[in-house]
């Protein structure tokens, strides 16, 4: 079976198909009401009411789980709210700093092939953090995006440490992709240690300011923006928003 780094993860939609909304909320959104757009949305753009659409976010902190999540990997269950998030995955950490976008497209007019359209996300991510000189890759056992940490003390194994700087979670409905990705930017990362992120203890979790990289999110909005079309074609923002 090929690995996700070989596959091709070009997904452009089909000829004629309309771009992409592109929709920034610059306030702090509640994790609920979020999911509440984003199943209005689903089922509007699995009905052909609306334009496909990545709604680029910050929410308050807290924690969500996953369809995946083992209750032993939450660790402080009392410091943030926990909400069962519908997506793949365990738990994860949400929180100011740290970029949120959640991606609903129609796999139907690109490709139906899950493996290939998560490939696809870790490539925008991989592309935006190469526009700003860091190396992020994948790993074909952990879904996500990492960074080797030559400065920090090797695993128990010898191999050189790695640090997660972007997680992944999707759900598909009538073939309609919502939740999406997260980046860190510059959120509090000792809120992590409330849970054992994405269910793996044995590595860490960074950001960009982390690496030295002191990166306005707007700035990285143009950069993810970029790579998003290379990978899945033209956006188009939304006014008034």
């Amino acid at each position: 079976m090929l690995t996700r780094t070989d596959l091709q993860i070009s997904m452009m939609p089909q000829e004629g198909s309309p771009p992409v909304r592109w929709r920034i909320s610059d306030d702090l959104v509640p994790y609920e009401h979020a999911l509440d757009i984003m199943n209005q949305e689903v089922e509007a753009i699995a009905q052909g009411r609306a334009d496909e659409l990545v709604w680029l976010l910050e929410h308050p902190p807290l924690y969500t789980a996953g369809t995946s999540a083992d209750m032993s990997d939450l660790i402080e269950p009392d410091r943030f709210p926990v909400y069962a998030a519908g997506r793949g995955g365990e738990y994860t950490y949400h929180g100011p700093g740290q970029r949120v976008a959640y991606v609903m497209l129609d796999l139907k007019r690109r490709r139906q092939d899950v493996r290939a359209y998560v490939a696809a996300l870790e490539e925008v991510i991989i592309r935006t953090l190469d526009s700003m000189n860091v190396r992020g890759e994948r790993r074909e056992d952990r879904v996500g995006v990492w960074v080797r940490r030559p400065e920090k003390p090797t695993l128990p194994d010898g191999s050189t440490a790695e640090d997660k700087i972007a997680a992944l979670g999707i759900r598909l409905r009538k073939w309609v992709s919502f939740h999406g990705l997260s980046l860190n930017v510059d959120p509090d990362l000792s809120h992590f240690s409330g849970i054992v992120p994405c269910g793996i203890s044995a590595y860490g979790v960074t950001s960009l300011m982390d690496l030295g990289l002191p990166v306005l999110m707007t700035d990285v909005d143009v950069k993810l923006r970029q790579a998003f079309e290379e990978v899945f074609g033209p956006t188009k923002q939304e006014v008034g928003r």
